[in-house]
């Protein structure tokens, strides 16, 4: 299945779909009743859906819109319409976690609010689960890989704090993700060599961490690393490109998004004599076609040559073939590389809500019921990516990573192979 968006809608046209499917929700009876009945519950969303980031958000967003029409279509679910509330953390064309964490405040502090999906950067994950997990607000994150969201750090401290589970994912995490890149790297691509750059963001350092720690074990040489962080895109890669070129790296991996520095770092490589080596990176620059303004393949043209990149999640869907029809009938364009996982995200929300609705006893309390369901690892989801559980820190029964190589002559991401580390 072909998971990347060809294009993006303009932003105006998004803004009206965004309206369109935006809500608050006023009802705080939850004991029942018919669809019919008016009652509504809200679905909050928070997206990178402007400038540099809309070729992630964009996509991802429309995946839970097409969850959330098709679920009122049939009757809505629970006795519930099902509204959305829309948040958007770029800032300047960039993801930022300070306005990701106003906006998982105002979505705490509305009642109706029973679950949110996102983030999708995980930096902005970091800065809304010490607010959504005291709330008991179900997150669930259709990108999230970043290890340190759900298990403790070097000092035993989670983010959530004492609270229970509230964050899921449906992302392999970067303890994953990292080692699929060097397996993909060294033991497919027959590199053993390899210079590393990380935007020093918690998502880019954190996925160059684990590459290493794997690339190493498998019996490759790092020839340096570099943390450069770019949230300005002001960064020059220039003089370390020529430093590293001395030591004859086969390859460069990097460890970032495309809007911290992946598309300038390789069109960088190609003017310092370095555009022929292969060049690695996660799923954050794997962000749609070269038609996409501000997308990888789009930033690096012809210079994306020789690129790979992977996607934290299944590729082999048991039906990518249905949802990729239905997602392109309704808005004229393929899927995105997460828009199936943000489906599956809303498919978790809604089958907790089914079965929390008629035992709720206010908003609050379904809320509280929404959550204890999804954290309950007992409980299976049959969703879009097939079957779907969460373990005690909330993490993914799935530990699938998609690995892409650049098409620069069809302009976009073309799927090679499935690495399934679910034995690691």
């Amino acid at each position: 299945m072909q998971r990347h968006v060809r294009f993006a809608a303009p932003l105006a046209a998004v803004a009206l779909i965004l309206a369109a499917c935006s809500g608050t929700g006023n009802g705080n009876n939850a004991s029942g009743g018919s669809a019919g009945s008016g009652k509504k519950v809200t679905i909050g969303v928070d997206l990178p859906l402007s400038g540099g980031e809309a070729p992630n958000g964009e996509p991802t967003v429309k995946g839970v819109q097409l969850a959330v029409k098709e679920a009122n279509a049939n009757g809505g679910v629970g006795g519930y319409q099902i509204e959305l509330s829309i948040k958007d953390d770029a800032v300047n064309g960039v993801h930022n976690p300070d306005q990701g964490a106003t906006n998982v405040t105002e979505l705490v502090s509305n009642e109706n609010v029973i679950a949110m999906v996102g983030p999708y950067n995980s930096n902005v994950g970091a800065a809304e689960i010490p607010i959504t997990a005291p709330a008991g607000l179900l997150q669930c994150s259709p990108a999230n890989t970043a290890i340190s969201l759900t298990k403790p750090d070097a000092e035993g401290k989670l983010l959530r704090g004492d609270n229970k589970v509230s964050y899921v994912r449906v992302a392999a995490s970067d303890d994953f993700q990292g080692p699929a890149l060097a397996v993909y790297l060294h033991d497919i691509l027959k590199k053993n060599t390899v210079f590393v750059v990380d935007d020093t963001e918690t998502y880019g350092k954190g996925l160059a961490d684990e590459f290493v720690k794997k690339f190493e074990e498998l019996g490759g040489t790092v020839t340096g690393r570099q943390g450069v962080p770019n949230s300005d895109g002001s960064a020059d890669y220039t003089s370390v490109l020529t430093a590293a070129k001395g030591d004859n790296p086969e390859a460069v991996m990097y460890g970032g998004v495309t809007t911290t520095g992946g598309g300038k770092l390789r069109n960088q490589m190609a003017d310092v004599g370095m555009g022929d080596l292969p060049y690695i990176g996660g799923d954050g620059i794997v962000d749609g076609s070269a038609q996409t303004d501000g997308s990888y393949l789009n930033l690096a043209g012809e210079n994306a040559a020789n690129s790979f990149g992977s996607v934290a999640a299944i590729h082999d869907i048991p039906d990518p073939e249905g949802f990729a029809n239905k997602y392109k009938t309704e808005y004229n364009e393929d899927p995105g590389a997460y828009s199936a996982p943000a489906y599956a995200c809303t498919q978790i929300i809604l089958k907790a809500l089914e079965a929390s609705a008629s035992g709720a006893t206010d908003m609050k309390d379904l809320r509280a019921k929404v959550r204890a369901y999804v954290a309950d690892g007992g409980n299976s989801f049959d969703t879009v990516l097939g079957p779907v559980s969460f373990d005690e820190n909330g993490d993914t029964s799935q530990k699938i990573i998609s690995m892409y190589k650049a098409d620069t002559s069809a302009g976009d991401w073309v799927f090679d192979q499935q690495i399934d580390l679910s034995q690691k």
